[in-house]
């Protein structure tokens, strides 16, 4: 447990190291996802402050799709659309480097008390994507950082869009569950 702990910690410090260990360490696999769960956990229950009680279930369910699907996005974009002469990676590689990049969403919690949603969220978002960065750096073996940057701010939006478009289908949060 400590040393799950002790990469948490690594990670939402931008420890560059960390994300190299956990690309390397096949045994990994199963503390990052645990770290995406504590991650949509943490946003489920800020959430609860816009949504009530469902809304623990609706936000941390979305934040799980959410992240997949960057996840996913950024595997193609890095690996197939954007990759540099040494990127060699696989989906397992960036999945824990991912995983682990979302170390910073666990402050979503924070977003509970009431009037700080809007910055606790803000700043989660923001972390989290410079986590990525790194991650995608390390994972995909870039020289370039602004490579990594680009990489995760279009797999960011094409998922932003993707979740919208499933929202407006499906009709959103419905009114009732949404507090006044």
């Amino acid at each position: 447990m400590s040393q799950f702990i002790d990469r948490m910690v690594r990670a939402a410090k931008l420890d560059a190291g960390l994300y190299e260990e956990v690309e390397a360490d096949k045994s990994s696999m199963g503390q990052a996802m645990g770290v995406v769960v504590l991650s949509s956990l943490a946003g489920g229950i800020g959430f609860m402050q816009v949504a009530g009680p469902v809304g623990l279930l609706i936000g941390t369910i979305g934040s799980l799709i959410a992240w997949y699907i960057w996840a996913f996005l950024t595997y193609i974009i890095g690996t197939k659309l954007l990759p540099e002469p040494q990127t060699q990676a696989d989906h397992g590689e960036l999945l824990r480097t991912i995983g682990f990049s979302s170390a910073p969403g666990i402050i979503r919690i924070l977003a509970l008390i009431p009037g700080l949603a809007t910055i606790v969220n803000f700043l989660a978002s923001v972390w989290m994507l410079i986590a990525m960065v790194i991650a995608v750096r390390q994972a995909l073996d870039y020289q370039s950082t602004y490579r990594a940057i680009g990489v995760c701010v279009i797999g960011w939006i094409l998922q932003a869009l993707i979740f919208w478009l499933f929202m407006m289908m499906t009709g959103g949060i419905p009114e009732p569950m949404i507090k006044h």
